[in-house]
């Protein structure tokens, strides 16, 4: 792989561009939040009694994180980037400058790394204005470098998806197939103890299941099991996924 500096451009070109949209986005970004922790935490929690020891709202945030960062990078390197490839064609501009393809397509992919650790952060900050925190200020620190890495993890593989969409419409398979069924089949909205067999083994194929598990121990400061089995996971399909969507990429700008 081509890559250096010249990602940080790429990222800063998005930023500039961001800046135009900024309101509506936050605005979009701070109900998502509001409609998972009201109808879900408190709604649904009133129900459902203590997880744990604790209210069904604190179970919640943590997998809620986790979630808002992967769909807020898989949508950005999904529908943003296809429009910039395809409609607004800033990919043909930016591989005739001294960036390289590989240099656009990481740059991209941190940009989408960005956007989720802002959806998280703005979910954290409904949360606390609802009266969840994390157990203590270096946990929330590491919470949000952590919302960066699930943010590069899933924005690489929403580019693989990317690299070989033909129309907006192919975007459907991976959201209503992959997305949602891992949405709710990765311990976000209820524990996965309840499971049968073969679906807690489909559960724990899935990442954002792992990156749900993390989260909720940096949140909580519990212990869970298997932590850095799940930490090696998510980092050794990250670099896979990093790797391939960058050379899939490439071969889509450069014919």
């Amino acid at each position: 792989m081509s890559l250096s500096y010249r990602i940080a451009y790429v990222f800063l070109r998005n930023l500039y561009s961001y800046k135009r949209f900024v309101v509506p986005t936050f605005l979009v970004s701070l109900i998502e939040p509001l409609f998972y922790l009201v109808t879900f935490g408190v709604g649904m929690g009133a129900y459902m009694g203590a997880f744990g020891g604790q209210p069904y709202l604190n179970f919640l945030v943590p997998g809620v994180l986790a979630s808002a960062a992967m769909m807020a990078a898989s949508f950005e390197c999904l529908y943003g980037t296809f429009v910039k490839i395809v409609h607004e064609k800033v990919y043909d501009s930016l591989v005739a400058t001294p960036v390289s393809a590989d240099e656009a397509v990481a740059g991209d992919i941190a940009w989408g790394s960005f956007r989720g650790l802002i959806s998280g952060t703005l979910m954290m900050v409904v949360a606390l204005f609802m009266g969840v925190a994390p157990a203590s200020i270096w946990r929330a620190a590491l919470l949000l470098v952590f919302m960066v890495f699930v943010g590069v993890l899933f924005g690489a593989l929403a580019m693989i998806i990317t690299s070989i969409a033909p129309s907006f419409d192919f975007f459907s398979y991976y959201t209503e197939l992959v997305v949602t069924p891992m949405l709710f089949f990765s311990g976000v909205f209820f524990p996965l103890d309840n499971f049968p067999g073969w679906m807690k083994g489909v559960a724990q194929a899935l990442p954002l299941t792992h990156a749900v598990a993390i989260s909720r121990a940096l949140f909580t400061g519990q212990s869970v099991t298997g932590l850095w089995w799940r930490i090696l996971f998510l980092a050794v399909l990250a670099a896979a996924a990093f790797t391939v969507s960058i050379r899939m990429m490439r071969k889509r700008l450069i014919k």
